[in-house]
């Protein structure tokens, strides 16, 4: 069996029994970009709080933010942890918003997915996961999202080495499967939702996990 035909029946696996999931949750591309940022080192449910104390002060706009001291902004997104860091981090990306005269992420949508990527990745504090998040999530380029999560559930189904990095996790995926961004997206989710409820980092369930036929073929 190819890689490709062995990632897509993984992904149809994974689908049938999780069905949608509807990731990445936000009201606009911005929010999500915001949510990328905050959920550094944190879980969505902290993140969420966050988000809704920004929501409650009009702080989900590159405007609405830029309005906040560096004070008010580490309290608003105080329940993210690492609050400081995370501040100076939102600060960093409307300044990289400002840098290439984009009033919102959206003006950035034209431009070509490599260069964006780079760009992206010269903000201090977004690294390829961020990024790659902010543009198949709130910009829609196809460009898979890779994590601990993949490469926990494929290293142990001895598809890719323990200490595969980031990019050629990356690789892994994107250089047998179409550029489908629909199905980057849901794979993505899917994959943490599965890391998350079956492939735990101790004592994972693989009898009950929708990929644990694999494991015994």
């Amino acid at each position: 069996m190819t890689r490709e035909q062995t990632l897509i029946e993984y992904y149809e696996a994974l689908s049938e029994r999780l069905g949608p999931c509807h990731w990445w949750p936000g009201e606009s591309p911005f929010e999500i970009a915001v949510g990328a940022i905050l959920v550094q080192n944190t879980n969505w449910i902290n993140v969420e709080k966050a988000i809704n104390n920004l929501k409650a002060n009009d702080g989900l706009t590159p405007q609405g933010l830029r309005k906040f001291s560096m004070e008010e902004l580490q309290e608003l997104i105080r329940p993210s942890g690492f609050f400081r860091m995370k501040a100076v981090r939102l600060n960093n990306f409307l300044d990289f918003l400002d840098a290439n005269s984009a009033k919102c992420i959206t003006d950035l949508k034209g431009m070509e997915t490599f260069e964006l990527r780079e760009k992206l990745l010269a903000v201090k504090g977004i690294g390829p996961e961020t990024a790659d998040s902010i543009m198949l999530y709130a910009l829609n380029k196809p460009v898979f999202v890779v994590d601990a999560y993949t490469r926990r559930i494929f290293n142990r189904h001895m598809l890719v080495q323990e200490d595969i990095d980031y990019h050629e996790l990356q690789e892994f995926f994107m250089d047998v499967l179409d550029p489908d961004i629909e199905m980057y997206n849901e794979y993505h989710a899917l994959i943490v939702r599965t890391a998350k409820e079956w492939c735990k980092k101790s004592n994972p369930d693989c009898e009950s996990c929708p990929l644990g036929k694999f494991m015994e073929s």
